[in-house]
């Protein structure tokens, strides 16, 4: 089994999609690791602030597989893949690592370039893994959250959304 970190984005319907991701994955691999909720503005286009998120969960499909249940999850939600890469969306949910391996099987790249260029991937990836190390890189996601705010001042704002235990950001577990 692989410990997966996956990043959760929506800017239609923020709450009701966040919510569906979230129980969506949790019916899928079971148990999730789950990050405060940030609302970013839309980065590379023109549209209103997203809600962010990371997610963590344990799971024995290869990265091509994990890869292909993000996008029906995605596509059961509504989500329309344009061939704009930055545009509004009902979801969008992208594998980050897949355990401290580095590769390209399943066409994406692991980890994502992401984590370590967006404050809405590498904030709530630090708050919920900042004592593990970067796959590529090495570094802590602490160390890279800390150099990242000096450096860039992002825009974030904690959001709390129905159904999240307030004080961690968990789902409430299955029973």
């Amino acid at each position: 089994m692989a410990w997966v970190w996956v990043s959760i984005g929506s800017n239609i319907e923020r709450e009701k999609h966040v919510r569906a991701a979230l129980q969506a994955l949790s019916e899928a691999f079971g148990v999730l690791k789950v990050s405060p909720v940030y609302e970013t503005p839309s980065e590379g286009f023109d549209g209103d602030a997203f809600y962010n998120l990371v997610a963590g969960f344990q799971t024995d499909l290869s990265p091509e597989a994990l890869h292909a249940a993000l996008r029906r999850i995605e596509a059961a939600n509504g989500r329309e893949r344009s061939s704009e890469k930055f545009a509004s969306r009902t979801l969008d949910i992208d594998a980050l690592t897949y355990a401290d391996r580095v590769t390209d099987e399943g066409g994406k790249h692991l980890p994502r370039g992401e984590i370590t260029r967006y404050a809405f991937v590498l904030k709530p990836l630090a708050d919920v893994a900042g004592e593990e190390r970067h796959p590529e890189n090495g570094r802590l996601y602490a160390e890279l959250w800390d150099e990242f705010r000096s450096k860039h001042q992002p825009q974030l704002r904690s959001v709390r959304i129905a159904g999240l235990l307030p004080a961690q950001g968990h789902p409430q577990p299955r029973t």
